[in-house]
């Protein structure tokens, strides 16, 4: 198996830096403050033929209490309980700190494999810096520029002892998020593929149900994507920490703690999950840190990649102007939602809790009716069995795919009790129904007329039909109308 190395360091030397470019993309956010990195992740590496686990962590500090720092150096001291080798960096540019003597020493008492860097030695200018890294004791420094990609055949060659043969990476939990569309296993029948013709329409539906079936083979063995969002301080990292049983990110009573997308691969009732921690969203007016927008930004990238996101509400402020902002945006990204009511151990009120809950669902979340929520307490583990439930089912439900046959002897059905409106004298008439994606499910019905000459609320009437007969609730459904071809236009 392929072998696990963490970058360690004080504050801003740049670890997060060499951990992208080790990593190969963009996947810790990265800025000139110190402090930046707060959670250690993990992401697979390759550079040059070598194959391993790389692991970013918070900069160290001489702290050991319950503070933010002391919380954030027992992070760090989980993620080296991991590592084959220590990538122990120093900034060439600032010199040696006592900072770094004092985890130097630190280090060498570990007794585990340390290779040192010298960083920031862009051009080789900074030999200063780079000759006083000798005095730390932990061998020849090796000089790189992280963030001009200078020194990495140096480095490959400092990793090469620690490689096996096979070259595989380890089975560690890693992040992916940066290549989590590869996962999304849909139908890529384009509009182009389902022709005006029926006859045609009939066997792109026949092919895009044979492409469900092999999907859902393939999806079966992938782990499920789940996103846990919501607003700053109401128990996210709390919850994910809760469902794997170990404070695998940090927690704490101050707000905005998580700035990285953190990941963590789980299984549940043998059904690989990926878990995946974001930072809290406050609304746009209120971000004036650029730090924090690049935390939101990173949530919303998780959030268009995710399946199925758990939205973590507050019980004491139960679907406010944000979370009803956040939950239209999963929707509209076509994401299963479910909606975790956390800290109901605190809530003294609950039926009224209940109903306002009920009331805003109904009346601000028309396009998803039925959304599943689960009232849980995060912090003493209460009912997350009940959420995990409603997670796989939404799923199920979010790739749900409904036979063409059964569709059109619905329409008939449908249009039969209520039938389409007249659109310019004429009555309007639906010639065929099928269903050419899941992830959400998406239906395409061809009519007399195009979509701008439809009444919306006989579309909504529609949407909310298909909804009733064929038990889609609480996903995003997309009903797209085609213009049947006249046979006698031509002629």
């Amino acid at each position: 198996m392929g072998f696990t190395a963490v970058i360690i360091g004080r504050p801003n030397v740049g670890k997060s830096t060499l951990f992208n470019r080790l990593a190969g993309r963009r996947l810790a956010l990265v800025d000139d403050a110190p402090g930046v990195t707060r959670d250690w992740r993990a992401a697979p590496a390759r550079i040059g033929g070598l194959a391993f686990t790389i692991i970013d962590t918070a900069g160290l500090e001489d702290a050991e209490d319950d503070s933010l720092e002391g919380r954030m150096r027992r992070q760090t001291e989980q993620a080296l309980e991991r590592a084959d080798v220590v990538l122990m960096l120093v900034d060439a540019r600032t010199g040696i700190t006592s900072v770094d003597q004092h985890f130097a020493t630190w280090l060498r008492k570990t007794g585990r494999p340390v290779i040192l860097i010298a960083n920031k030695c862009e051009g080789r200018r900074e030999l200063a810096g780079l000759f006083e890294a000798y005095e730390l004791g932990l061998g020849e420094p090796v000089a790189v520029s992280a963030a001009h990609g200078e020194g990495m055949a140096e480095l490959v060659q400092a990793l090469a002892p620690f490689s096996d043969k096979d070259g595989e990476s380890d089975a560690l939990t890693v992040d992916s998020n940066g290549d989590e569309s590869r996962l999304e296993i849909i139908d890529d029948l384009t509009d182009s593929e389902f022709s005006d013709d029926i006859l045609d329409d009939e066997q792109a539906a026949a092919q895009a149900e044979a492409a469900a079936e092999a999907a859902a083979l393939a999806a079966a063995a992938r782990p499920l994507q789940l996103a846990i969002v919501g607003r700053p301080n109401v128990g996210k990292s709390t919850l994910l920490n809760s469902l794997i049983g170990e404070q695998r990110v940090l927690t704490g009573p101050e707000a905005g703690m998580t700035r990285d997308a953190i990941s963590v691969d789980w299984r549940w009732k043998d059904r690989p999950l990926r878990l995946v921690d974001t930072a809290g969203m406050r609304r746009k007016a209120r971000i004036d840190d650029r730090l924090e927008r690049m935390a939101v930004s990173d949530a919303l990238r998780v959030i268009r990649m995710a399946h199925v996101v758990v939205l973590t509400l507050d019980a004491a402020a139960i679907l406010d102007k944000q979370d009803l902002t956040i939950a239209r945006m999963v929707l509209s990204e076509g994401r299963a939602l479910v909606l975790a009511v956390n800290k109901w151990d605190e809530t003294k009120n609950r039926k009224a809790a209940l109903e306002t809950l009920r009331d805003r669902l109904e009346s601000a979340l028309p396009q998803a009716r039925g959304v599943p929520w689960v009232t849980i307490s995060a912090l003493r583990s209460h009912n997350l069995d009940t959420l995990l439930d409603a997670v796989l089912e939404t799923y199920r439900v979010w790739n749900q795919r409904v036979p063409t046959a059964q569709l059109n002897r619905w329409l008939i059905e449908i249009t039969g009790h209520h039938p389409p409106p007249l659109v310019s004298g004429r009555r309007l008439k639906f010639r065929y129904m099928t269903q050419i994606k899941t992830r959400p499910p998406t239906f395409a019905l061809w009519a007399s007329k195009t979509a701008d000459e439809i009444p919306d609320a006989y579309l909504r009437y529609l949407t909310q039909g298909l909804r009733n007969a064929f038990a889609l609730p609480g996903v995003p459904l997309r009903l797209y109308l085609r213009k049947a071809r006249n046979p006698y236009a031509d002629s």
